[in-house]
């Protein structure tokens, strides 16, 4: 979403009550009924209308004046509103060619609801016309679902709405963030000026009509110095309650104009006109918008002809959007997938964030980008510096909690981007970690543009004062504007919403790997901590072994001292294996050879190895150096080296996959006995290979 003001610019026309004006145009009338189906309002005209010889009166049953037949439609009409609206009485009822009053005037009618009244409005049906109206929706259809694009779509509304109704003008006018509006698309008189193009403050369609037009989607004005039928209510003496609330117009389709609309229209020398409000997901996405310089009444026939055409543009338009839609979701994945694919070959998107420029440069216009991950600040191109960057974090801490912040002129909302707003005025902030303290924004340039209005919008509002004044010129009023960029598109937004979702899942994968980092070198560290202890402990009753070994074998104290020498250097020899040769690939045969030499002191025949000359890395190295000082350590207490009789045989191969196989077999020794516990050295085995190794142990 981008930045909104918060002011709220009140005009007169958001303050005057538009829906309870009082009074309808009088190409047609109005009643309105109670529960009883009693009158309780009716416009002035309606006598005339139904070329009544009697007056109709408050109070009175609608069926003295209307045909019962008449009435039984009306009320199945009304039916069908209470059973299919239960929320919201917005909901319409259309009767085309119904005879009221059992004259020669055929009606068109509509029937709605407004509070506990039912209102019914009626005009004179076009009977001649009415086949033709009908035969114009297939053609209609057609021609807009050929569209395949919003451009394109837009003018074929336009011209097919001023063929069907047939003003001197019909314009397609586009909605944008900030409420003002733009011609995209116009079918015109030749003689006429051209609108296309211009812009449209706010003010001209003030936030109470844009409600309005989300409610009712029409309006009609035939000709604007036809003065409007007041509705008449007077309830005294009838015996019903007083109704002193002023009746509901906003679902009436005859619905009196306003006077500084009047003056608004008169202003552009437009006598009659027509709008059709275009909605899409709930929200007013634009009008369709004709004028007629000479007063035009379009039939209500045709009217609703209008209307289903524009929803027609609706559904198209939604058709297109969601096609583009599915083009922005394809790009945004090859953006997701390049980011993933650029981590899992363990590149770091804080490190590179030029190549993440270039991955978004194709997807995203901008001229520079700022990143912020844990207090380390990075920058590429138009770019604030460190210090007047984080001078906007407290803004941005507490601004909108969207996904994304748009701004074409980033100072208008925050003061402090003010500092740099000459080199980098546009920003598409995107919000990467959860809370917000982390942030990727893109950045543009200030460009000198020139908006295009529709007569100078300053001109609608009288000075010292927020009255609206409907301006005098319509002709082109060009306004240039500084020290803003290009505007972040819709489908910038769309990108850079994916996109935020993207990182978060990155750094959220980062932030797992580093964490189950830390957890395996907590374990190997408690691992190597507890192999330390447990390897002190052997030290010293080996040394004790070795002490008691070496008295039976010496015959006096040299030989004894020469023997103890001897074992003990080689166990010494046997640890310096973890880090010998400068952690470059051994043999493996080493490491078996020192590991037995404090043991076998001089009977080598004692150990066979067979097999493969196998190299291991370092890594490796270390780890088989622990598991084969366990079954050396275990052997001399307990297995074949544990007397002068025993040997081991070692057979060391390559398996088909490249698997390193040990076969570890002893011989002879005292006879085998279960193990009454599993002991440290068979926990280390059996963690170390499978942990370590990605190996097994058996």
């Amino acid at each position: 979403m981008n930045f909104q003001s918060l002011s709220q610019e009140l005009t007169e026309c958001d303050r005057e009550p538009i829906h309870e004006i009082g009074a309808i145009q009088d190409f047609g009338a109005l009643i309105a009924v109670n529960a009883q189906w009693q009158i309780t309002h009716r416009s002035s005209n309606c006598g005339s209308m139904l070329g009544s010889k009697e007056p109709i009166k408050i109070g009175e049953e609608l069926g003295a004046h209307f045909t019962q037949e008449a009435v039984d439609l009306l009320k199945a009409s009304c039916e069908k509103i209470v059973e299919n609206d239960k929320v919201e009485n917005d909901r319409v009822e259309r009767l085309f060619g119904l005879n009221l009053a059992d004259s020669a005037t055929l009606f068109d009618c509509a029937i709605h609801q407004s509070g506990d009244r039912t209102i019914i409005e009626f005009e004179p049906h076009a009977k001649q016309e009415f086949k033709d109206h009908l035969a114009a929706v297939p053609p209609i259809i057609e021609k807009l679902s050929i569209a395949t694009s919003k451009s394109e779509l837009c003018n074929i509304a336009a011209g097919l709405v001023r063929d069907v109704l047939g003003y001197d003008r019909a314009m397609i006018y586009r909605f944008h963030s900030d409420d003002s509006g733009e011609v995209v698309a116009e079918d015109k008189r030749h003689d006429l000026p051209s609108y296309l193009g211009l812009r449209y403050p706010k003010s001209d369609i003030p936030a109470q009509a844009r409600s309005l037009f989300l409610r009712n989607r029409f309006r009609i004005i035939a000709d604007i110095e036809r003065k409007p039928a007041a509705i008449e209510t007077s309830l005294r003496d009838t015996g019903l309650q007083d109704d002193s609330e002023p009746l509901d117009l906003s679902m009436s389709m005859l619905r009196a104009q306003a006077p500084v609309h009047v003056q608004y229209l008169k202003n552009m020398g437009v006598s009659a006109s027509l709008s059709i409000a275009i909605v899409r997901q709930g929200k007013l996405w634009g009008l369709v918008s004709c004028h007629h310089s000479s007063p035009r009444l379009v039939p209500y026939s045709l009217r609703s002809v209008a209307e289903m055409l524009s929803h027609m543009f609706s559904m198209t338009l939604d058709r297109l959007l969601v096609e583009e839609s599915e083009a922005l979701r394809a790009r945004s994945q090859r953006l997701h997938n390049a980011l993933i694919r650029r981590l899992a070959e363990g590149s770091n998107f804080a490190d590179d964030l030029e190549a993440l420029g270039r991955l978004l440069g194709d997807l995203i216009d901008h001229d520079g980008a700022s990143l912020l991950i844990h207090d380390d600040y990075r920058s590429i191109g138009v770019a604030p510096e460190r210090e007047q960057f984080l001078a906007l974090l407290p803004a941005l801490r507490t601004a909108s909690d969207s996904p994304v912040l748009a701004a074409g002129a980033l100072a208008e909302h925050i003061v402090e981007a003010s500092a740099f707003a000459q080199i980098a005025a546009g920003a598409l902030i995107l919000p990467i970690s959860r809370p917000a303290r982390d942030y990727l924004v893109l950045w543009r340039k200030p460009l000198a543009q020139t908006v295009l209005w529709a007569g100078n919008p300053a001109k609608a509002v009288v000075p010292n004062s927020d009255r609206l004044e409907p301006r005098s010129s319509f002709a082109a009023w060009a306004e240039t504007v500084e020290g803003r960029s290009e505007e972040w598109s819709d489908s910038d937004i769309t990108i850079a919403e994916n996109l935020r979702t993207t990182l978060l899942e990155v750094i959220l994968r980062m932030t797992d790997e580093v964490a189950n980092e830390r957890k395996r070198a907590r374990e190997q560290q408690d691992l190597l901590i507890a192999e330390l202890n447990h390897r002190v402990r052997n030290i010293l009753n080996l040394i004790r072994s070795l002490v008691s070994q070496s008295t039976k074998d010496a015959a006096n104290i040299a030989d004894f001292a020469g023997n103890i020498d001897g074992r003990i250097s080689a166990l010494a020899k046997a640890h310096d294996n973890i880090t010998r040769k400068n952690w470059s690939p051994a043999p493996l045969a080493d490491l078996f050879e020192s590991e037995m030499e404090a043991y076998l002191s001089g009977k080598q025949d004692r150990l066979r190895l067979v097999g493969e000359t196998v190299f291991v890395q370092p890594e490796a190295y270390t780890v088989l150096a622990l598991v084969i000082h366990e079954l050396v350590t275990n052997s001399a207490k307990y297995g074949s080296l544990c007397d002068s009789n025993g040997s081991i045989d070692v057979a060391v191969g390559l398996a088909t996959n490249g698997d390193l196989n040990i076969h570890w077999t002893e011989r002879g020794g005292p006879p085998v006995q279960p193990p009454r516990r599993r002991g440290f050295g068979s926990t280390i085995i059996n963690r170390i290979i499978p942990h370590d190794l990605r190996g097994q142990a058996h």
